[in-house]
């Protein structure tokens, strides 16, 4: 197996993890704090948007690493 399919795996699971905890949280504070629906909602978009970039380049990055077999 190549190093670049468990690389890619491994960072899709975990922006997966991290987005699922953003919204769960989000849902938290919006339940606690339904005024600042807005901002909250704002500030959720925005992580998830960059977790998703991160893992990205890690996908790619990973498909760049030259396997040693």
């Amino acid at each position: 197996m190549s190093y670049a399919v468990v690389g890619a795996g491994l960072a899709v699971i975990g922006a997966g993890l991290g987005i699922g905890q953003i919204g769960g949280k989000a849902v938290e504070a919006i339940a606690r704090q339904p005024e600042a629906t807005g901002d909250i909602r704002a500030s959720m978009i925005l992580t998830a948007a960059l977790i998703e970039g991160a893992a990205l380049v890690c996908m790619v990055l990973a498909f760049f690493v030259k396997s040693p077999n």
